[in-house]
């Protein structure tokens, strides 16, 4: 933070847990920071810093300094950019968050492994000294930051976007409104220009209200009789999906269906032109979900991240607060398909924030070695599964329910969102509706479901 020696400010560094407070009060002439932790686990927590300029003049830059116990460290952080020299731990700002306006205020957030909580703090390089008071003041997180403002809490029943309001990604985790981590759980439309009688309003309503979903995923493909037939077209048909999920109060996940060819370059422009059309007429809502590359395949994680640098800040121009799930390596496998690994990815991120990374499997025949790498990767990444099927990789085959539960045993231990494929009734294992249903136009109860249908409206409904 720049010191202003002529302003004489009340400070206070605020470090709250569970029921207990501790308190540093900081000297005169520098500015407000809070530290709250928001999430917490038995082997760490996630914790959010907020910088308030209390005085009259903008300040151009800010810096915190926190020193944690032995064997407290800070994992990773966001919307700042962090440094260590053994227990303490220096934040600076990420670039975009450097100058504070008078009276305003910026959040960064970080996850620690372990338990401890900061022993000690320097602001502006100003060393902080403790004091215990009665009772804690209240923080207040502030804009942009991964997780919105707790002053008022988002209501505890309804439809799962008035519960949840508008996502961020917080950590290695997705948020809501209220800083809490949330697991969004749905279904993936199949090839909706195959499918169209599977995406009515009896079927949505049933899906919505009957199945208790979370999600709607709107699966476009590309090409196979896709987008580029007819891209005003597709874009309508996604529109109009959209505004249906809105109603319902789901999340719409918005998915740019890209298999073949597996490199997202090839549709790079059709990808701007996309996303550039759906994110100006979504902009305003906070349901919207954008999934920019479906399946990756036959490419090296720099040419997809490459891919993602280009799209998102075509998304951002129009909507700067939805969250964005980029496709992995090897058919968004993070690369185990294709003999790697999410080292390279953590190593080398995506140039954005709100992100996070897409896995996708097919329970016959993704079993141990994957599961291995989701727990490994979910401890640096954000991931969410935008596609899964309970059958083999080809979508058809019989059920595997030890490994389909195997998963959701993990997903929901880790609290990654998904989404199956496929809410329709194709003639494949992986169809949640036997053949006949979507032209019946019977969708509720579970006379109409296949085995995996009913695996899956039992595992969303709970």
């Amino acid at each position: 933070m720049k010191r202003r020696t002529a302003t004489i400010l009340t400070t206070v560094l605020a470090v709250a847990a569970a029921s207990t407070a501790a308190f540093f009060a900081l000297p005169a002439s520098a500015e407000t920071a809070a530290f709250t932790v928001q999430n917490a686990w038995s082997n760490g927590y996630q914790a959010q810093v907020t910088v308030n300029n209390n005085t009259s003049s903008q300040i151009s830059t800010w810096k915190v300094e926190l020193t944690f116990p032995a064997g407290t460290t800070v994992a990773q952080s966001w919307n700042a950019t962090q440094a260590g020299s053994g227990s303490t731990y220096t934040f600076t700002p990420a670039g975009w968050n450097a100058t504070i306006a008078a009276g305003a205020s910026t959040s960064f957030g970080f996850i620690v492994n372990g338990a401890g909580r900061p022993t000690s703090c320097l602001v502006n390089g100003q060393a902080c000294t403790g004091t215990t008071p009665s009772s804690p003041s209240p923080s207040v997180p502030s804009s942009p930051s991964p997780s919105a403002s707790t002053s008022t809490p988002p209501p505890t029943s309804g439809t799962p976007v008035q519960v949840n309001g508008q996502l961020r990604v917080c950590g290695t985790k997705l948020c809501n409104e209220s800083g809490q981590a949330v697991q969004l759980k749905g279904m993936s439309t199949h090839g909706i220009q195959w499918f169209p009688n599977c995406y009515t309003d009896a079927s949505l309503d049933v899906l919505a209200k009957e199945w208790n979903s979370d999600l709607f995923r709107i699966s476009m493909y590309v090409q196979e009789q896709g987008y580029e037939t007819d891209p005003a077209g597709f874009t309508n048909r996604v529109n109009n999906l959209v505004e249906e999920a809105t109603e319902r109060g789901m999340y719409a996940l918005i998915d740019f269906h890209i298999l073949t060819p597996g490199d997202p370059a090839f549709n790079l422009e059709r990808a701007k032109t996309f996303f550039a059309q759906v994110s100006a007429r979504h902009a305003n809502k906070k349901n919207v979900i954008y999934e920019i590359a479906n399946e990756p395949n036959g490419v090296s994680w720099a040419q997809i991240k490459n891919y993602a640098d280009q799209v998102i800040p075509v998304i951002r121009a129009n909507d700067p607060d939805g969250v964005v799930i980029v496709g992995t390596r090897g058919w968004s496998s993070l690369g185990v398909s294709e003999g790697s690994n999410s080292s390279e990815i953590v190593n080398n991120p995506v140039s954005a924030s709100n992100v996070m990374y897409a896995f996708h499997y097919y329970a016959a025949s993704h079993k141990d070695n994957y599961r291995a790498e989701v727990e490994r990767a979910a401890a640096s990444l954000p991931l969410f599964v935008t596609e899964f099927g309970t059958v083999t990789y080809t979508g058809d085959g019989a059920v595997d329910v030890a490994s389909s539960n195997a998963w959701f045993d993990l997903l929901d231990r880790l609290k990654i969102g998904y989404a199956n494929w496929t809410y329709s009734d194709a003639s494949e294992g992986s169809a949640a509706f036997k053949p006949g249903t979507c032209n019946a136009g019977s969708f509720a109860g579970t006379g109409s479901l296949t085995e995996s249908g009913a695996l899956l409206r039992n595992r969303i409904r709970a």
